[in-house]
């Protein structure tokens, strides 16, 4: 960041790798609403004979009481909980780091819905072209 950097807003990216196709579902949001929103997108988007093995860093929004009480009635969805500063378990972070690198960094975003756009923008390019990492 320059010395004169404003920040404008936050947003939280909730993205789902697929490690097979390196196809991503990514919605941006900031709580634990939007957080089983999204769970519930990419459990409509998998196919209903598939188990979702999801593993998730320690985020609040991940472990609150509607998000568990929602994993109990959809017993093919498994939240994995990875150990707090260990990101590097999770293959989305590889993502996330392109994300940063490719569309983020160095970019001036005068507002949220900028930014979202942008992030928005950047998963739709990166699915047109997946692939697994390797």
């Amino acid at each position: 960041m320059t010395h004169d950097y404003k920040r404008h807003g936050t947003s939280t990216l909730f993205a789902a790798l697929n490690t097979l196709t390196g196809e991503v579902i990514g919605e941006c949001w900031n709580r634990h609403q939007e957080f089983l929103r999204f769970l519930k997108t990419v459990e409509k988007q998998t196919p209903k004979e598939k188990d979702l093995h999801l593993i998730v860093d320690n985020y609040a929004t991940h472990k609150h009481k509607k998000v568990k009480r929602w994993l109990k009635r959809n017993k093919r969805v498994y939240l994995h909980f990875i150990p707090t500063s260990s990101s590097w378990l999770n293959l989305v972070e590889r993502f996330f780091g392109l994300l940063t690198e490719k569309q983020l960094r160095r970019w001036v975003f005068t507002s949220v819905k900028e930014l979202e756009a942008a992030i928005v923008q950047f998963i739709e390019k990166h699915n047109e072209a997946k692939k697994p990492f390797v």
